[in-house]
């Protein structure tokens, strides 16, 4: 005689861990006819929910299974087993419901993969519009930079040669206060000279007149001696 019963599994973690094709596979190993299995949320957890009818002895091995055995990353907190009076679809039906499901979450995760590599693709042609102006504008900042430096180094230029023509300048005007300098030199030193020339010539007028002074001084003695004598 064939029973049906409604199988609740819940816990942290029994969504998106393939429990619905885990337990299909179950259902099938031991010959269950009558099988349907669903992901619902209740009071905001998780839950697996499994409709089966079969025979006494496949549905307790099934729920002895379920009840002991989960699928790897699940994390299951209770198995409850309650009586079930409703339908039960067929097996067979039941896969080719569970296919539909999983190509219709593929085609929706797929969806989802194509909208976030649009976001994505625009993401990153929006990094690729600011790295252009932020290159752009490291460039005209550059330019600005290198007209600036440019500018420098022509005032640093312009700044040379003024210093170059100054000190051009102070030459030439060494150089004539030195010429000045030298014809002021050998202008006093003729000055002097003549001022030699005539000292010498008035000193020696003056010597002279003193020798004739002292010759006729003598010639007078030399009279004064002669008379005295006579």
């Amino acid at each position: 005689m064939d029973i049906k019963k409604k199988i609740i599994i819940s816990g942290q973690k029994v969504h998106d861990v393939g429990y619905r094709p885990y337990l299909l596979g179950i259902a099938e190993s031991i010959g269950v006819e009558m099988f349907f299995v669903d992901n619902i949320f209740s009071d905001e957890k998780q839950v697996v929910y499994v409709l089966i009818n079969s025979s006494r002895e496949n549905v307790d091995s099934f729920i002895e299974i379920a009840s002991s055995k989960f699928p790897e990353k699940s994390i299951v907190e209770k198995v409850e087993v309650e009586e079930y009076k409703g339908n039960v679809m067929k097996i067979e039906s039941f896969y080719r419901y569970l296919t539909a499901m999983q190509l219709s979450k593929i085609a929706n995760y797929g969806g989802k993969l194509l909208d976030k590599q649009d976001k994505m693709l625009d993401k990153q042609d929006f990094h690729i519009e600011v790295t252009r102006n932020g290159f752009n504008d490291l460039k005209d900042e550059m330019t600005e930079i290198k007209d600036e430096i440019k500018g420098t180094r022509d005032e640093i230029k312009g700044t040379r040669d003024e210093i170059k023509g100054t000190r051009d300048e102070i030459k030439y005007e060494l150089q004539g206060m030195r010429s000045d300098m030298n014809a002021g030199f050998a202008g006093i030193k003729k000055e002097i000279h003549m001022q030699r020339d005539d000292f010498k010539e008035v000193f020696m007028k003056e010597v002279e007149g003193l020798h004739n002074e002292i010759n006729e001084i003598r010639a007078t003695l030399a009279r004064i001696q002669h008379g005295q004598e006579a």
